[in-house]
């Protein structure tokens, strides 16, 4: 596996870990137990996610994730909890992808792998933030269903097309920074609403 492949699967998971870490988990042990999923000797250190109680405990709580999710303001709790859980997850998987007897190489993919999980993390649950102000709830499940669908699609493409999937993760990153931007003007705008002045 060449270095873009190994790049193109790391920057995939780790962003995709920000929106749903414990589907990532999931998702990646089940094609491994399958055999659809076959890793190169490379990548055996991802062989823990097959394990049976790391995909027990992964399925409560991305079921868990599923719910609380979908329901208006609990999805927002839900993401200010895994501030901190998801980085730091997206950061380990990263580093379980690449060469283990790289130090310098191993330090770059946590660093760049929490940082990228970071940033989708932080907007998604900006997004969601401002999704959370409209009074229906449909736009939070439609929401909350796409990144399901999202993160799923490209996790097969991940392990089937890395090139391709660390391109599209390239542009989401890209998005997900612009979501950012886009979300904190809004909340801003709603939320610290500057009363204008009267006219005598």
């Amino acid at each position: 596996m060449g270095i873009m492949e190994i790049i193109g699967i790391a920057g995939s998971v780790s962003l995709l870990s920000g929106w749903r870490l414990y589907l990532c988990i999931l998702a990646t042990g089940l094609a491994m137990r399958a055999d659809l999923l076959p890793l190169p000797e490379h990548l055996a250190s991802l062989g823990v996610l097959a394990n049976p109680w790391v995909m027990g405990i992964a399925a409560v709580a991305a079921l868990a994730e599923f719910f609380a999710d979908k329901v208006m303001w609990l999805d927002s709790a839900w993401d200010a909890v895994h501030t901190f859980v998801r980085p730091i997850g997206g950061a380990l998987l990263a580093l379980a992808i690449v060469d283990p007897s790289d130090p310098a190489t191993q330090v770059i993919a946590f660093v760049l792998g929490g940082g990228a999980s970071f940033l989708a993390h932080g907007g998604k649950a900006s997004a969601r933030a401002v999704v959370n102000t409209s009074p229906e709830p449909v736009s939070n499940i439609v929401a909350s269903s796409a990144e399901d669908v999202v993160t799923v699609g490209l996790l097969w493409v991940a392990y089937e097309y890395p090139v391709v999937a660390g391109a599209i993760a390239a542009v989401l990153l890209v998005l997900a920074a612009m979501l950012l931007w886009w979300a904190q003007r809004v909340i801003k705008r709603v939320f610290f609403r500057v009363p204008k002045e009267q006219k005598p």
